[in-house]
């Protein structure tokens, strides 16, 4: 049975999946989410139907979601549901990757829930190890991943330098621990996916970078799969857009944690225990430092205009150092007044020699590597040494600059000792 369901400005008014032909166990329902792909959907879809059809041990549905497609992608999209038993098609009228799923994903009676990108880069042989521990109940989603040893990849400096350096910054800003946050190839437990999908803002490439910290930040278990993948020569992603348009999510998503507002209601798994005060400090300390990555992106995109990459970079980091140290000793270790802080600042300016030395050598790598790099991947390069110097930095100011002892104040730790002990403490008072 195919279904074709359209959706206006409702989703709530569209209609309902539509049962699952035969087969018992799970249904398992793949979103194929698609903007203008008229000329590669048909034999994607029917690939991929196919390639279920004859190896996946499980019921599934394929549910092609055009997203406010111009050209002829609704038609082929019809009459594919027409045509294969397994495939239904919803159409959106406003654009957005993460509007689609976040459609399908909502309205679906399936026990899984997946998608993946249409030109199906990644190896469907990676597909049934991606949704088994969805199955079996043992993680709450499962992604795929290009950066993780057993993965095999083929694509192009560029987005390989995109790719790793959005990732690095992911790990180091807002602690991510997933490993590839951009793979279009994920899954999970539906009942976990309804559950995140009110509390992730972006309806946009971001979707599914939010969706992953939010499920992380609340404790799910999320299962990474290694991937053969194989870049599409054909794709239309504006890389620099793209770029700037993650960061500003980052930047969302680090102050909502900033504000504990950065929750869903679900049952996760207890997180480990951070030493003190870093709870507190690591949500401020990455809001500033995405604030000072973007200003240090903007100024060297000023700079490039008027001098060469490597004087760019180094005035744009030092502005931004300065900056940066002052609003950390303010905001995030809660320092204020006079007092040392001349010393700070200039203990700060080792991070800056720090940070000068990574963004320097990755330019210059990037150059001997691909020479001629246009500006947004020199940009996407700064991007992961800042990540990395960062991390350095928030290390060098906790236990070093702004290091309790330092400050003349007890650690919190010890604090929190005496406070949780006044018995003991009257004893040795005695």
């Amino acid at each position: 049975m195919s279904h074709c369901g359209t959706d206006r400005a409702d989703p709530a008014g569209a209609p309902p999946p539509p049962p699952d032909p035969g087969g018992r166990g799970p249904l398992v329902e793949i979103a194929v989410p698609v903007h203008n792909e008229e000329h590669v959907l048909a034999r994607s879809v029917r690939r991929l139907h196919a390639y279920l059809e004859q190896t996946f041990p499980y019921r599934f549905r394929i549910t092609v979601a055009d997203n406010a497609s111009t050209d002829g992608t609704w038609r082929v999209a019809r009459g594919l549901a027409a045509e294969l038993p397994r495939v239904r098609a919803v159409r959106l009228e406003q654009k957005g990757r993460g509007r689609a799923l976040r459609h399908v994903w909502g309205m679906s009676d399936a026990d899984v829930v997946a998608y993946m990108d249409v030109d199906l880069s990644t190896d469907l042989d990676a597909f049934l190890p991606l949704v088994a521990p969805l199955i079996s109940g043992h993680s709450d989603l499962a992604i795929g991943s290009r950066l993780t040893r057993g993965s095999a990849v083929v694509r192009g400096p560029k987005r390989e330098v995109v790719s790793r350096c959005y990732n690095l910054l992911l790990r180091t800003a807002l602690a991510a621990r997933f490993t590839d946050a951009q793979c279009g190839f994920k899954a999970a437990r539906t009942q976990i996916a309804q559950a995140l999908l009110p509390s992730v803002e972006d309806e946009q490439w971001f979707f599914d970078t939010e969706l992953l910290l939010l499920a992380e930040r609340n404790g799910l278990r999320i299962h990474e799969v290694p991937v053969d993948w194989v870049d599409d020569p054909d794709s239309r992603v504006d890389v620099l857009r793209t770029a700037l348009d993650d960061l500003k999510g980052m930047a969302r998503v680090g102050r909502r944690m900033l504000t504990g507002a950065f929750r869903a209601p679900v049952d996760g798994r207890p997180r480990p225990r951070l030493p003190a005060g870093m709870a507190r400090q690591l949500p401020v300390f990455a809001v500033i430092g995405l604030v000072s990555t973007i200003a240090q992106l903007v100024l060297f995109v000023l700079l490039r205009t008027v001098t060469g990459p490597l004087w760019a970079n180094g005035i744009s980091l030092v502005i931004t150092t300065v900056a940066n140290t002052a609003a950390n000793r303010r905001f995030t270790f809660g320092v204020t007044g006079p007092e040392r802080a001349l010393r700070q600042h200039l203990e700060g300016g080792l991070a800056f020699l720090l940070g000068l030395a990574l963004s320097t050598g990755a330019l210059m790598a990037l150059h001997a590597v691909v020479p001629g790099a246009s500006r947004p991947v020199e940009s996407a390069a700064l991007v992961g040494a800042n990540a990395m110097a960062t991390l350095a930095r928030f290390l060098l100011m906790r236990v070093w600059i702004f290091h309790p002892r330092r400050l003349g104040r007890r650690p919190a730790s010890t604090v929190a000792r005496e406070t949780r002990s006044p018995r003991h403490s009257r004893e040795e008072m005695r």
